[in-house]
Parts: structure tokens; C-alpha cells; sequence
């Protein structure tokens, strides 16, 4: 069960991410939208588990590459932005959220 606290942690993380995603796509990410769906702190709130939404898709390209190696680099503007909020800024993990395909999945089962 998540606190208050990780809750309002995650929802500020996101809404940063969010816009760092949105100013730097075209030059850290070739310009991929790339969309911020949940953050996940642990209790600690030293670990934030970001799930990342990518489009374009493209087949047998890893989306995940450009984030991860970019990521001392999100790091540190999501430090900037949020150092007056928080005394530690945590360690970003990114993941792909599959939940839209899995939703199309399961719309294209139903539909047989």
C-alpha cells in the first residue's frame, strides 16, 4: 500500500518528466513522443519505477536504448526542478508500459 507521501512524490516526478520529455525529445530521443503513464516509488523514496509510452514504434528497435542512456542526464534536470521539494532525488528506472497493447489484445480476442 502506497502512502501519501510516495503518492504526491510520484505524481511531482511524473509531471516534471513529463515536461523534460516534452522539451527534449526532438534532441536527446530523434524525435519520438514520448509520454510519462505512472511512477511507482518504493517507501523509501529512493527508487521512482517510470513506465514510458513511445510513438512511433518501430519494429525490432529497442524504445528503451536513447532513455537509458540518457538517463544521468534526466536525472540531473529532474534534480533541478524539483530540489527545492525534495532533499534526495531518486534513482530512475524506466519501463515500457505495454497496457494499450494488452488492452488491444484483449479487444481483438473478444471481437473473434
Amino acid at each position: 500500500m502506497t502512502s501519501t507521501r510516495q503518492n504526491k512524490v510520484a505524481r511531482l516526478i511524473q509531471k516534471e518528466l513529463g515536461d523534460i520529455f516534452q522539451r527534449e525529445s526532438k534532441v536527446l530521443f530523434s524525435g519520438k513522443m514520448i509520454s510519462v503513464t505512472v511512477v511507482r516509488m518504493t517507501p523509501d523514496l529512493g527508487l521512482a519505477k517510470i513506465y514510458l509510452s513511445v510513438f512511433p514504434l518501430n519494429k525490432g528497435e529497442d524504445p528503451l536504448f536513447e532513455v537509458r542512456e540518457n538517463t544521468p542526464k534526466l536525472r540531473h534536470e529532474l534534480g533541478n526542478r524539483i530540489r527545492h521539494q525534495l532533499r534526495i532525488v531518486p534513482e530512475l528506472l524506466f519501463m515500457i508500459d505495454d497496457s494499450l497493447d494488452y488492452v488491444e489484445n484483449i479487444e481483438r480476442l473478444l471481437k473473434k
